[in-house]
């Protein structure tokens, strides 16, 4: 049973931590929301959203074994071991799937589309013949919708009447898009080998660390633009943490090139502190500008132009 728990990755749920700027999201910008925010809710939706993802990791798991094998750490897993039972695996998948989604009625039908999409990414990701991790560029895309669907999780479970701003969920995307990339470039530096690599996951046969790097890159602008449009449409001093976002993004790919770097494992990265740091310095810039006005700022972004004494 210890080895079926693990590959559940119950370790992993850490990552629904993303859930959290979606209901700040909400609670925000929609008038009256503080009337809907309810702890229990909330704690119900995060539990089936773990159990959501634990489904799809098990099949993750399980179909990744004849890749695993070449990988230096993961080599080490259950299922490549081959002390798994196919029946045993599809039940747990089934219980997790039930589970998660029977869950999600107590909170409202949006938020259950939104856990059934979940579900439904993890086996577009994985099975064949779509399995969308062993195609360049779409592997890293499509995994990242994971990213806009937690922030979607979170906004409904504190509104079901409006729809988040496109600007922000384009952003969140991105911003997973940047976290997967830069990821997978930390995960063929660490290979060191193209033949070994493409073995391991086949995106790397047409992948180079030039391409991993200039893709991270890619989705960086994509996502800070686009947050970027966010900030300044709802509230022009949000632009004042854009620097903070900045170095954020810089400091994270910088990890990327460090010797077996924690960006391979995102559940572990409360071991990179000064990141940690960086990230709460944005949290705590964020909440100030809420409640700080900066009205040279309103002149600075307006769309008259700015007369000359």
């Amino acid at each position: 049973m210890k080895e079926y728990l693990k590959i559940a990755r119950p370790d992993h749920w850490v990552k629904n931590i993303f859930i959290v700027p979606g209901i700040i999201t909400a609670l925000l910008l929609v008038e009256n929301s503080w009337g809907n925010f309810s702890v229990v809710t909330i704690a119900i939706g995060f539990f089936a959203t773990c159990l959501i993802a634990s489904a799809n990791y098990v099949i993750n798991e399980w179909l990744d074994a004849e890749f695993d094998q070449f990988h230096p750490t993961k080599k080490m897993r259950p299922v490549v071991g081959g002390n798994l039972k196919l029946k045993y695996v599809m039940l747990e998948y089934g219980l997790l799937a039930a589970g998660g989604l029977l869950l999600s009625l107590a909170v409202n039908w949006h938020f259950v589309l939104m856990e059934a999409w979940l579900l439904v990414m993890g086996i577009l990701y994985n099975v064949k013949p779509f399995r969308t991790k062993d195609i360049i560029f779409l592997d890293v895309l499509s995994e990242s919708v994971n990213n806009l669907i937690r922030f979607m999780i979170g906004w409904f479970m504190i509104t079901t009447k409006f729809l988040p701003p496109s600007s922000i969920l384009l952003g969140y995307w991105m911003v997973g898009a940047f976290l997967m990339a830069t990821k997978r470039l930390a995960e063929y530096r660490m290979i060191n080998d193209p033949g070994t690599a493409g073995a391991y996951r086949k995106s790397f046969c047409y992948y180079t660390e030039k391409t991993l790097f200039g893709s991270a890159f890619f989705y960086a602008l994509c996502a800070t633009f686009c947050i970027g449009v966010f900030l300044i449409k709802y509230r022009v001093e949000y632009v004042l943490t854009m620097p903070i976002m900045f170095i954020v993004f810089a400091y994270y790919i910088m990890l990327a090139f460090a010797e077996d770097s924690v960006v391979q494992k995102p559940e572990k990265l409360y071991k990179a502190k000064l990141l940690i740091g960086l990230v709460l310095l944005f949290v705590v810039s964020f909440l100030a500008m809420t409640f700080i006005n900066v009205p040279g700022l309103h002149e600075l972004t307006s769309s008259d132009l700015i007369h000359l004494l």
